[in-house]
């Protein structure tokens, strides 16, 4: 085979796929986004020198283990940082965006696509306000660059997230007010069984709260973000108790003072270059879009592997899994591995994997969306930001019979800005199944190029040939 492995990601997932190969001998090409590998989760810091004690042990043991089995295989993987990939050419090559802003093409013989997710965001009155964050960037931040909020900061959403960056924070230096988790404490009891699938993240859990209660930072179950106020900055925050289903209750509602708020609701994989490749893909129980793959990791196509949280979420420990599997079958169909090792190496992998996957059940199980925050925007809340879309317009929108996310686009423009709607489609499919009762409602067909390419990477034409 004379293309190369290609890997789509430089996360745990992509990381975890160059190192397995590697330790057989078989070279790839690891192309990222970003000037580090290492993802979301373990990019760590932008400069040397920054100690990372505030983030807990936990975090800096997991990333050390992840960089340094990847050093030790280095020789065998071609790095290409600050490459964007902004297309595929059928299903054995793709184009990128070099880091000379250069289109080029990439062929492969196999691709292991690790494009990791995006963050899910919950509209409200107030949410584009300068100080409203997205608590995923906020982590980011201290992460990469141990920036950390400037005056008092609350939290809100639903998630293990939410006490993770709490106490991440507080150890920075952060004023937290509060913690303000929208499900309620005995929905999260129930999962209990669920959550002991693994012991290790359980009592990892318990011992943020008990950090939390330690310094007096407040956690309020089945509470919830209302509206932010503010001019041109964020001043302030309303919140209020929600019942089972997220219907707050304005009559209990609290204005805080606050210079920060960060709110979570979770994630959604990255299916752009899945999609436009043409693989298949599936409606999760969440209602989100996820690459179909078997039990080798190997999408609709044989050759392209999805790894990581393109194929649903899971989280950082099975993103390393997913790509040791995913690079056992490229080793198994380049002939490096005979079946039957391969197939004895994968199931130790099934046997890790498997208790992380019960336990994100129960976390997806108690984390799910209310349909109360459906209701949160007012009739002039910014739904799509890119095209100043509002709820009313999808309002309006619903109320003349549209039932997919097609037709909604083409009716209100969402998602035809540069993001491509990856901050309104969840809102938006989320109200769309709401108004139809349809489970699949559909889902926004990327267009080429997947992110902007500026006009500086074409190659020059001869003015003549416009004449």
């Amino acid at each position: 085979m004379s293309a190369p492995v290609v890997i789509v990601g430089g996360g745990p997932a992509g990381m975890a796929t160059a190192t397995q190969l590697a330790e057989y001998g078989v070279a790839s090409t690891l192309v990222e986004e970003h000037s580090r590998l290492g993802g979301v989760v373990y990019r760590g810091p932008l400069r040397s020198g920054v100690d990372l004690g505030f983030l807990g042990a936990r975090y800096s043991d997991a990333l050390y283990a992840l960089h340094s089995a990847f050093s030790a295989g280095a020789d065998w993987v071609d790095v290409w940082l600050n490459t964007r990939i902004v297309g595929g050419d059928g299903c054995a090559c793709l184009l990128c965006l070099d880091v000379d802003e250069h289109l080029q093409r990439l062929e492969y013989s196999q691709l292991v696509l690790c494009a990791g997710c995006h963050e899910r965001s919950v509209p409200f009155p107030g949410w584009t306000l300068p100080g409203v964050m997205l608590l995923g960037g906020l982590q980011l931040q201290l992460k990469s660059s141990v920036v950390r909020p400037l005056g008092p900061t609350v939290i809100a959403g639903t998630g293990p997230l939410l006490p993770l960056v709490a106490c991440q924070l507080h150890r920075a230096g952060a004023t937290v007010v509060g913690v303000f988790e929208a499900c309620a404490l005995g929905t999260i009891a129930s999962e209990s069984l669920g959550l002991l699938n693994a012991p290790q993240l359980f009592l990892y859990g318990l011992s943020m709260l008990a950090y939390l209660k330690l310094h007096g930072i407040a956690m309020f179950y089945g509470w919830g973000v209302v509206e932010a106020h503010g001019e041109d900055l964020l001043a302030g925050v309303t919140v209020a108790p929600y019942s089972h289903d997220w219907q707050a209750d304005r009559c209990l509602q609290r204005q805080l003072a606050v210079r920060t708020l960060a709110v979570g609701y979770g994630f959604i994989p990255r299916t752009q270059l899945g999609q436009q490749i043409g693989l298949e893909h599936h409606v999760d129980g969440d209602g989100c879009l996820c690459a179909t793959v078997d039990d080798w990791q190997r999408s609709s196509e044989a050759t392209i592997h999805v790894a990581g949280d393109v194929g649903g979420i899971r989280g950082g420990e099975a993103a390393v899994l997913t790509g040791r599997i995913a690079a056992l079958s490229v080793l198994m169909q380049r002939g490096v591995l005979s079946v039957e090792k391969a197939q004895a190496l994968r199931q130790i992998l099934l046997g890790k994997l498997a208790p992380i996957l019960r336990f994100r059940r129960a976390i997806d199980h108690y984390t799910r969306r209310g349909r109360g925050q459906l209701d949160l925007p007012e009739a002039d809340t910014i739904i799509c930001r890119c095209e100043n879309v509002t709820r009313a317009d999808i309002d309006n929108a619903l109320a003349q019979g549209v039932q997919d996310l097609i037709s909604l686009k083409m009716r209100t423009r969402v998602g035809m800005g540069d993001c491509q709607g990856r901050m309104c489609v969840g809102y938006c499919s989320d109200r769309l199944r709401d108004a139809t009762g349809l489970k699949d409602v559909g889902w926004l067909r990327p267009r080429f190029p997947i992110d902007p390419v500026p006009f500086s990477s074409f190659p020059a034409c001869d003015k003549d040939a416009w004449s």
